[in-house]
Parts: C-alpha cells; sequence; structure tokens
C-alpha cells in the first residue's frame, strides 16, 4: 500500500470527522459567549439595549449568518472562481467600446428597472 493511499484512508475517518465537527461546535459556543460578553460590556453603556443572554447570543449569530452570510471558512478574498469570473467581465468591460459599453448600461437599467436620467 503507498503512503500516499493511506493519507487519503485516514484523512476520511471517522473520528476526524467527529472531531472537526466537535471543533466546529465548541468555536461556535465560543463565540457565542464571546459575543454576549461584549455585547454586555458595551452597548448597555453606549446605547439603551439591554444585555442578552447566551441564548439570545448564538440566536444573533445565526440570524447574522441568515441575514448577511458571514462566518465564511476559507482563504479570505472569495473563491478563485470568483477572481476568474471577475477577471473575465473586466477583460470584457476593457475591451468594449463607448458605445457598446453605452448599450450594457441601458441593458442593465432595464432590467433593474431604472430609467435614465437626462
Amino acid at each position: 500500500m503507498h503512503s500516499h493511499s493511506k493519507y487519503y484512508r485516514n484523512h476520511r475517518s471517522p473520528g476526524r470527522k467527529l472531531f472537526i465537527f466537535l471543533f466546529f461546535t465548541t468555536a461556535f459556543l465560543l463565540l457565542g459567549a464571546i459575543v454576549m460578553l461584549l455585547w454586555n460590556a458595551i452597548l448597555p453603556g453606549v446605547t439603551s439595549a439591554r444585555p442578552l443572554s447566551y441564548w439570545q447570543a448564538l440566536g444573533l449569530l445565526v440570524l447574522s449568518r441568515i441575514l448577511f452570510g458571514t462566518f465564511r471558512f476559507g482563504k479570505p478574498g472569495g473563491s478563485p472562481e470568483y477572481w476568474k469570473r471577475r477577471r473575465e467581465w473586466q477583460d470584457k468591460w476593457m475591451n468594449m467600446n463607448e458605445e457598446e459599453r453605452a448599450q450594457f448600461r441601458e441593458s442593465w437599467r432595464k432590467r433593474c428597472g431604472k430609467k435614465r436620467e437626462e
């Protein structure tokens, strides 16, 4: 058996999955405590906000994830696919003449329901 295949077999082991699950669960619960402590230390003194309980802080974390899509794990700055699409659009834009750019802007105004102010 090659050492390479041994790595992949161990990489997918149930024990590793359990460790990852426990790690992220612990991190989430700890983050809830940090949010509660920071909220209660800062906001009631600065604003008229009431102190949060631990469970409210966890709920606030979940709500912020739903509303803002934060807590991404991975490389900061977006995925490689994002940057590839961005470069493609940038290249396309740079290769357009002024007339094509004006047509492009107008088509997006129509899609978005915005009227051109003249």
